[in-house]
């Protein structure tokens, strides 16, 4: 508010009226966060029931994958690091994802979740599907772009991340 002028905002906001679009606002990340929960909890659990994925060698290993996508990776560093234990290295993703999938469902910890989504999509975009052409037909970039919204904003609201809000507002006995 400047000058002693409102918005239609304020007003809105200071007469408690919504309308549809004020709602639809709200909960505008929250399907973004339902698809990457999901989709992270997925994955975490797609690697650890795959016969085959957790293994040093092998087709459809991690360590065949982290292999044949050494030569082409942004930072062929980093799958020489994971080559060193492959299948650790399998494990340390796949229960990454299931922390980052159930973090991000329950809104616990939210900007810190995304982090971690973004840096896994990161990880997997420099290596893995780096050489992808044309780039828009990888999907870890899209990832990584599609986490940076949660980190700004991290899951205000339906999640234990607003609850916790609340719950320190009511101690705080007043507005924050």
């Amino acid at each position: 508010m400047t000058h002693g002028i409102r918005t239609e905002t304020q007003i809105t906001r200071m007469s408690g009226r919504r309308d549809w679009r004020d709602t639809a606002t709200h909960y505008a990340l929250l399907p973004l966060r339902i698809f990457l929960g999901v989709t992270f909890i997925y994955a975490g659990l797609d690697k650890l029931t795959d016969s085959a994925f957790m293994k040093a060698a092998g087709a459809g290993s991690i360590g065949e994958t982290m292999r044949s996508a050494r030569g082409s990776a942004a930072v062929p560093a980093l799958i020489d690091m994971a080559l060193k234990s492959p299948v650790g290295f399998g494990y340390a993703i796949a229960f990454g994802e299931l922390a980052v999938g159930i973090a991000t469902l329950l809104g616990l910890l939210g900007r810190l979740a995304a982090l971690g989504g973004a840096l896994i999509s990161l990880s997997l975009w420099l290596t893995v599907s780096w050489a992808t052409t044309p780039y828009y037909y990888g999907n870890d970039l899209a990832y990584l772009m599609a986490w940076l919204p949660l980190i700004l904003a991290g899951a205000p609201y339906l999640s234990v991340d607003a609850a916790w809000r609340a719950h320190r507002r009511q101690r705080a006995g007043g507005f924050h």
